[in-house]
């Protein structure tokens, strides 16, 4: 049974040029939004009107085309600032990505500061990018990788915390939001026990910025990384977000153009921030279209986006409460729009395959975050995660194509 939106959701669904087709026959429903999130006509408009009109390269040139491109480059610089409250604009980096942004710290800070026996504090739920690299830089320098557990309902076990923390842990570098459980996670008190102790903090939040408004003042993190694309932005391009002190204490990674300040055979010198971190040409048209995600979302408001998509989890799993046989893995107390289930005796590759059948996106699998699946002893999950142009008839034919494909697989 379908409920009626209270926000004029058809409106919003109209800026979404892709979401108007079908697929296999069938209207395109598309739940993979925490993979990523659909871009409005403002951002594709923004990413067309940069190459129609005043494609150049920036920072260097001192033609008009250069100086325009510049302009509306730093723009979303200060676009950013304000949308999480950093202290400076200089503290913004842009990178490739949440990924991108993790490395960069990961070969700067890490490479500088973490020694032998140095801990470093990951949770059972990260994604791969905030695993992986870690484990990296570990290996190299004989640090130790230490997991936060979780509990059953997917969040943390916080009673561990005081346990896990110590005078040698360097860094604690956990999700804001899981990706594959939709847990909002306490941060806060995590940020102030790190610090108490005189560890860094590097937070993940690729899956909380497009959710939820952040303060990374309020929060004191360190670092704070997330990308464009699941915020109704473009691909490649995302946001290490740096304390000024620790940065500019920090060595530069890539080496190159822009970088630098004087560049000789026996010595070259480098830039202030942000350009430290910004070697060559950067993502000149998405960044711009990024500033244009961020108008959209700005213009939208953070109560029209939370409404929505607290409407459509609560709905969503009501409906799937009614399946048999059916475990939602994630039952955490604060949430954002993300269920992941699974269905006993089937796989959840053949059930994303038949509603794929049905015009149903969603992500099946261990979406990069392995060692949580093993946690709950199951080989991944079907992933339906939601943003503000879903809606709860979309919902409705969700539950219709899942009960007949569980019908077709039993």
């Amino acid at each position: 049974m379908m409920i009626k939106e209270t926000l004029d959701i058809e409106r919003i669904r109209k800026e979404f040029p892709i979401l108007h087709q079908q697929v296999n026959g069938k209207p395109l429903v598309y739940f993979d939004n925490a993979a990523s999130s659909q871009k409005p006509y403002q951002v594709i408009d923004a990413l067309s009107h940069y190459y129609n009109h005043y494609n150049a390269n920036i920072h260097r040139g001192a033609h008009h085309l250069a100086n325009i491109a510049t302009e509306a480059f730093e723009n979303t610089r200060t676009k950013v600032q304000t949308f999480i409250n950093a202290k400076h604009r200089h503290e913004i980096i842009f990178t490739g990505g949440t990924t991108d942004a993790v490395n960069l710290v990961v070969q700067t800070w890490g490479r500088k500061n973490l020694g032998a026996g140095d801990e470093i504090l990951l949770s059972m739920m990260e994604h791969h990018s905030n695993i992986v690299p870690w484990q990296l830089i570990a290996e190299e320098k004989g640090a130790i990788i230490k997991v936060l557990p979780i509990t059953q309902a997917g969040e943390w076990d916080t009673s561990q915390i005081d346990s896990l923390l110590s005078e040698r842990t360097k860094l604690v570098a956990v999700n804001h939001v899981s990706n594959s459980l939709g847990t909002i996670n306490p941060i806060k008190m995590l940020i102030d026990k790190a610090h108490a102790i005189g560890s860094k903090v590097l937070i993940d939040g690729a899956q909380a910025v497009p959710h939820m408004q952040v303060d990374v003042q309020q929060l004191d993190c360190d670092f704070y990384c997330f990308s464009a694309h699941k915020m109704y932005g473009p691909t490649g391009t995302g946001i290490l977000y740096g304390k000024e002190d620790i940065l500019n204490e920090m060595p530069p990674w890539r080496g190159g153009g822009e970088m630098i300040k004087t560049v000789s055979f026996s010595k070259t010198t480098y830039n202030e921030l942000p350009y430290k971190f910004e070697a060559g040409t950067p993502n000149i048209a998405d960044v711009i279209a990024f500033g244009a995600a961020i108008d959209f979302m700005n213009e939208l408001g953070w109560s029209t986006l939370h409404e929505q998509e607290m409407t459509l989890l609560k709905y969503a799993t009501e409906q799937l409460q009614q399946l048999d046989n059916i475990t939602i893995y994630g039952t955490a107390a604060q949430k954002t729009g993300v269920i992941s289930f699974g269905i006993k005796n089937i796989h959840p590759y053949d059930l994303g395959t038949l509603l794929d059948k049905q015009g149903v996106a969603v992500r099946t699998g261990h979406h990069c975050t392995q060692p949580l699946w093993e946690f709950y002893e199951v080989v991944g999950s079907v992933r339906a995660s939601f943003a503000v142009y879903n809606t709860t008839a979309e919902v409705d034919q969700f539950m219709a194509a899942l009960r007949k494909s569980i019908e077709l697989l039993g």
